[in-house]
């Protein structure tokens, strides 16, 4: 190495690493390529579900399960943004022809058709970035001694912090006798209140790519012909009454298990598509037609879409439903396929930070008020050992601070007031004093290909891989 290169403090990467990276990226394309099969043999995936798992794989191998709020080892944190980069590339590829003026020698002005990378994507990707950006940042900035500390299960008896009994494989937390100081409680919430403007950003943009998949035809064919028998007659009648509660209907409903939850869950979202097809099939002879009112059929998917969204706030946890595994296996569109993994590893991920500074917040009102039963505490949802949802109580109670920083102020959106429903002070340490669960407020925009609006309701969570891909 020279003497300029030595001051200057560059150094030059080994040819060996540079090979090595190369090789490693003929490896991921090619599979990518082969969709997943490398026997050669045709028996592979779509190059779409292909790109899906690499995301989601690509996350699980590098994130794990974040136990501690610390910064992420350096070789990891390479090794991800690398691969990520990777994978996005195949963005830039993913075009379409927009009308552009171009000007010519003698002066004259022409409209001619150019290529662009789809609306969707140009728009979506680079916010995708900027958020997991902001995580990464958010953990980077655990670095150095803080107040708190983690202490293993197996400790001694005195040595032993606070953690929750929902939480039992996490290493305890360890906090000062008198509590943490004002400017580091600060701080915590500070970094609460921008990861939880991620998970909000993620989740719609999730939500949004998830909403505009084509519905599988094989998933149709299952359907029966009416929602009447897909609800069944109880809960048919429950929903078609003249007055329509539907906090009244999920207090009725056997929610006492996460099976039962689900299979609610499946049937409300195949009444959705059947009454929609009936809209759209006007023919009386067709197998799909309806012999009640457009208005009426309107009104029921209105009232089945807010009993959708109750659930999914009420039990942000659920596996995801047969139709969300439907779309994603059977999606053909790289550029959603990209946009729907990415947006979920990065919800999963921001889920998974938010629980933890709760955490530490928790150890820190239990330290400073012993006499608080964590029975009374309200759990926080968390995000088990790799991609999974992200918790929407959690995103309805951001704590929010004068100084803090928002999302819209980062990333330079417009939306006066989108959040001003969704924050409502809480403290981690209080006992809960409302169970209600309130509909969330319009997010930011998200752009798609097929419509370019803001989501109109948050009712679509973030998503864990596919069970059946595992």
């Amino acid at each position: 190495m020279s003497d300029d290169k030595r001051k200057n403090g560059t150094k030059t990467p080994p040819p060996e690493r540079q090979i090595t990276d190369i090789d490693l990226m003929k490896d991921r394309f090619s599979k990518l390529l082969l969709g997943e099969d490398m026997s050669g043999g045709g028996k592979g995936v779509s190059s779409a579900l292909a790109l899906s798992n690499a995301i989601t794989n690509l996350a699980a191998s590098v994130f794990g399960e974040q136990r501690k709020l610390e910064p992420m080892d350096p070789d990891r944190k390479v090794r991800w943004k690398k691969e990520v980069d990777w994978l996005l590339s195949v963005t830039d590829y993913i075009v379409e022809f927009v009308p552009s003026q171009q000007k010519s020698k003698d002066g004259t002005t022409m409209e001619i058709m150019i290529t662009q990378q789809r609306r969707d994507l140009l728009m979506n990707i680079p916010a995708l970035r900027k958020l997991d950006t902001m995580l990464i940042d958010c953990l980077d900035n655990f670095k150095g001694p803080n107040e708190f500390r983690y202490v293993s299960k197996d400790a001694d008896e005195s040595e032993k912090g606070v953690q929750r009994d929902d939480k039992w494989w996490l290493p305890t937390i360890k906090v000062p006798p008198e509590g943490l100081s004002e400017a580091s409680r600060k701080f915590l919430q500070y970094q609460k209140d921008c990861v939880n403007q991620v998970l909000k950003a993620s989740m719609a943009i999730n939500a949004q790519v998830l909403s505009e998949m084509d519905i599988p035809e094989s998933y149709i064919e299952s359907l029966p012909k009416n929602g009447r028998s897909s609800l069944g007659d109880q809960m048919y009648k429950s929903i078609t009454v003249e007055y329509f509660d539907p906090d009244q209907f999920l207090i009725t409903a056997d929610l006492s298990s996460e099976h039962k939850v689900l299979d609610l869950k499946n049937k409300i979202e195949a009444s959705i598509v059947i009454w929609k097809r009936k809209m759209v099939q006007k023919d009386a002879k067709s197998t799909w037609g309806s012999a009640v009112s457009l208005e009426k059929r309107e009104l029921f998917e209105e009232r089945a879409e807010t009993i959708l969204l109750l659930l999914k706030q009420r039990f942000p946890g659920l596996p995801q439903s047969s139709l969300e595994i439907s779309k994603i296996q059977c999606n053909r569109d790289v550029g959603f396929a990209i946009l729907e993994s990415y947006s979920r590893v990065l919800e999963s991920l921001a889920n998974t930070v938010f629980s933890r500074i709760e955490d530490v917040l928790y150890a820190d009102s239990m330290t400073q008020n012993p006499s608080l039963a964590i029975s009374k505490m309200k759990p926080v949802k968390d995000s088990s050992p790799g991609p999974r949802i992200s918790s929407a109580e959690d995103e309805l109670e951001t704590v929010g601070t004068p100084s803090s920083m928002t999302l819209s102020d980062f990333m330079g959106w417009n939306y006066e007031g989108a959040d001003a429903e969704m924050k409502k002070m809480n403290s981690v340490g209080n006992v809960e004093k409302d169970n209600e669960v309130k509909i969330t407020s319009k997010p930011a925009n998200v752009v798609t290909r097929k419509k370019f609006s803001y989501l109109d309701k948050l009712e679509w969570s973030g998503l864990r891989s596919p069970t059946s891909r595992h």
